[in-house]
């Protein structure tokens, strides 16, 4: 046998140019409605609905004076950020479980991307609803107290689940409010701390720095056996 005998597999042929970009648009255009699929499992649209009234909550607050006179200032925006932070937890929760977790290899990608998002856009609705108006703390305030609180519910979605993660943060506004009656001036507090206050500033994005971090790579939980 010779070697011109010998036959040679066929080479396949290189892919097109156009073959490329083709491809390239399927897997942009699979991506986006994965992304689309989650935000939708998780209510976001209705999220950044509500997160809107809230933002109109505390301009109408703040125009008519609703919430004028000694502590009130501060404990109605505290109130309404706190519902911010919230409506941010609550998107936590997951109607497919154990299944998704075990077939979703992007969900880190996009639980870190949805918890980031609806945070920014919290704060920003409730800064759209102040300009122009005079809030208590100013808007640095605000974003503390938003960034700190969504923390707390994003550590507690981990125990209780998504749909009971409310429960902490709400009780942590209690615990705030009744800091701001007693004039306690401890970095934890941060509600009630100066907005340039750096105690508090670094208490409350180190407790949304873990929240996140934890909630990114372990998910809310999904039932009382979940252990994994």
């Amino acid at each position: 046998m010779t070697a011109a005998e010998v036959k040679t597999p066929p080479v396949p042929p290189a892919p097109s140019v156009a073959s490329a970009s083709a491809s390239a648009a399927r897997r942009l255009a699979a991506g986006a409605w994965l992304a689309w699929l989650h935000l939708r499992s998780r209510r976001v649209p209705s999220a950044l609905l509500a997160l809107a009234l809230c933002g109109g909550a505390l301009r109408a607050a703040l125009h008519w004076h609703l919430m004028s006179g000694g502590a009130l200032e501060q404990q109605g925006p505290m109130v309404i950020e706190a519902g911010a932070a919230v409506l941010i937890v609550m998107t936590t929760h997951s109607p497919f479980g154990e299944a998704e977790r075990a077939t979703g290899r992007w969900l880190p990608y996009l639980r870190l991307g949805t918890a980031l998002a609806l945070t920014g856009i919290a704060i920003g609705a409730l800064q759209l609803g102040v300009t122009g108006a005079s809030l208590p703390g100013g808007v640095l305030m605000l974003a503390r107290n938003v960034i700190g609180i969504t923390g707390i519910g994003l550590l507690a979605s981990l125990v209780t689940g998504g749909l009971l993660a409310w429960i902490p943060p709400l009780a942590y506004l209690g615990f705030a409010e009744y800091a701001l009656n007693q004039a306690w001036r401890n970095p934890w507090t941060w509600p009630v701390r100066p907005p340039a206050d750096r105690g508090a500033w670094i208490c409350a994005v180190l407790v949304f720095a873990v929240g996140l971090a934890a909630f990114t790579f372990r998910g809310a939980r999904t039932s009382l056996a979940d252990n994994g």
